[in-house]
């Protein structure tokens, strides 16, 4: 739907212009809170998901963004998908003109992008990054085109992998952004000891930053992250809901504050 209206826009010539504003530095501020934290969070807006049906449908961007920078988010993840994820693309606004601006908060867009017009209709708002999925798009040469055309727009372009299949598809794509999901693309099901697995294996070998997504629910999994090789984690259901998000964000993150090592290995 999302595509077919982008090119019925397109057809006329009247595509929203865009954003002229320079963008927040997604990855440097991921990197300045992982050095500071030992690893960065970057907090999900989340109306509801295919997994867990409604997670917190009362709760708005401009709430979410304020209660997030309270608790210390690097930056903020925003679904925008419709159907699946009750999601609007101008949560970005919201959350923007809600406290993100003030507070030099990045913001991605997260959604199912593997169209140019996706990138070019994300482009025209004030998001700093977007996420591109390997298993949307395992061509290794339309995912670099994209990738490529989200950078000529000053985004950054968080490249989600499952496995090492698609790591192997991401780094032909020249992807420097790696985010491995836990949860299976196609079943839902999580398992995070196969994404720490992977990060342990990988992270390290090139000059690349990886982000972990799903599953994390618990303080001492983030020191986990941070040592299977994870410069920031990507959370969303476990904040979202209850609706009290800058006390779940604080008790997700208390291990780190404490910089608590004792018995965080995940095998």
């Amino acid at each position: 739907m999302e595509i077919k209206a982008l090119k019925r826009l397109a057809k006329a010539g009247q595509l929203p212009p865009l954003y002229s504003e320079p963008r927040l530095d997604f990855v440097g501020r991921l990197r300045r809170r992982a050095t500071e934290k030992g690893l960065a969070v970057i907090a999900e807006y989340k109306k509801a998901s295919p997994s867990q049906g409604d997670i917190a449908l009362g709760v708005t961007p401009d709430q979410a963004v304020l209660a997030f920078i309270k608790a210390g988010a690097a930056a903020m993840s925003i679904l925008t998908e419709k159907s699946k994820f009750k999601g609007r693309l101008n949560f970005i606004n919201r959350a923007w003109d809600g406290g993100a601006e003030l507070f030099d908060l990045p913001l991605l867009r997260k959604d199912f992008i593997f169209d140019s017009l996706q990138v070019r209709a994300t482009a025209s708002r004030s998001a700093s990054a977007l996420l591109l999925i390997v298993r949307l798009t395992p061509d290794a040469f339309q995912l670099r085109d994209l990738r490529q055309e989200a950078e000529a727009y000053g985004l950054a372009a968080v490249v989600e992998v499952f496995d090492e299949v698609d790591l192997d598809v991401a780094r032909k794509s020249g992807a420097r952004i790696i985010q491995a999901n836990a949860r299976n693309f196609f079943d839902l099901s999580v398992d995070i000891r196969r994404s720490f697995e992977l990060a342990r294996r990988h992270a390290s070998e090139a000059e690349e930053l990886w982000i972990a997504a799903s599953g994390f629910s618990k303080p001492l999994e983030l020191l986990a992250a941070s040592e299977a090789g994870f410069t920031a984690i990507l959370v969303g259901t476990t904040l979202m809901r209850g609706g009290h998000l800058d006390e779940s964000l604080k008790y997700l993150t208390s291990a780190l504050k404490k910089g608590d090592h004792a018995l965080c290995h995940i095998s």
